[in-house]
């Protein structure tokens, strides 16, 4: 059976997007591994299949899965993908949409630049919700926010938790290049506090406007971007009055732009996504 898709990046966060509605994706979760493999497939962070949405009023309905196999929440930067995909493909005119994915609407906008802005509504900042577990742990206030102790081998690190529709731990690091986060990661990811496992943000303040942001994303390792990360890292940092919104965020693979007005409001992202070939597979 042949597939067709396009491969697809933004700031270096890479993805694999199937045009769902002219043809059949129905894969396993070895499939998906077996594609994302950057070896023995064609290579990706995640995939993304958009199909058609059965809601009124909202345009398309798309699916996220990681490089482990497994479908996930949201992406931030596979939504910027997406609204590029579906112009590319000619399957859709207008610049602003309105998108299901597994947990509720959101709303993209193709920008006059080229880049793409998305409406990734509130963050989630109840424990209970994210999942992360904090029983017998004490908080730490500071500014508006909460810092949370959590043991990571025989280190204790303070650590934000926050939802963009996926589960994120943020921490501040004096110098992002010097940490260790091909060991530190897969730690926090998998720490038995966070029933749903969590991507893992180290995040060194440069200014109140800029940081430097590096991700162990969930099911994937660290990746090169990632923009519900950004998203995550930035509410951490305006809650603990480090941080003024807007936020230049600085990834291995990019930049993007985050704002954010404060509880209660949507976090907007902005950033690029360029297409990098079509190609067709035989699975």
């Amino acid at each position: 059976m042949k597939i067709k898709f396009t491969k697809m990046q933004g700031a270096g966060n890479d993805f694999l997007v199937f045009d769902g509605i002219h043809q059949q994706i129905h894969f396993s979760p070895d499939q998906w591994k077996a594609l994302a493999d950057r070896r023995f497939g064609v290579g990706a962070d995640q995939m993304l299949v958009v199909e058609r949405s059965a809601i009124p009023d909202v345009d398309f309905h798309y699916r996220i899965f990681n490089a482990d196999g497994g479908e996930v929440e949201h992406c931030g930067n596979g939504a910027r993908a997406f609204v590029k995909f579906v112009h590319e493909k000619k399957l859709i005119k207008k610049k602003r949409m309105r998108v299901e994915i597994m947990k509720g609407i959101i709303e993209l906008n193709l920008e006059e630049d080229g880049n793409v802005t998305v409406d990734m509504n509130p963050p989630v900042l109840n424990p209970a919700d994210i999942p992360f577990d904090t029983k017998g742990l004490k908080c730490k206030p500071d500014g508006n926010a909460s810092l949370w102790p959590l043991e990571i081998g025989k280190n204790r690190i303070l650590i934000s938790v926050v939802s963009m529709g996926n589960p994120h731990a943020v921490q501040i690091v004096d110098d992002v290049d010097a940490v260790d986060v091909a060991a530190i990661g897969p730690q926090i990811e998998h720490h038995p506090r966070f029933a749903a496992r969590v991507n893992a943000g180290f995040m060194q303040i440069v200014d109140p406007q800029h940081i430097k942001l590096r991700v162990f994303e969930r099911g994937v390792g660290e990746t090169l971007a990632c923009g519900t990360g950004a998203c995550a890292a930035v509410v951490s940092g305006i809650l603990l009055g480090r941080l003024t919104s807007p936020v230049r965020v600085t990834a291995r693979g990019g930049e993007l732009s985050i704002r954010w007005d404060g509880p209660d409001q949507s976090v907007f992202l902005t950033g690029p996504a360029v297409k990098v070939f079509d190609g067709e597979i035989n699975l």
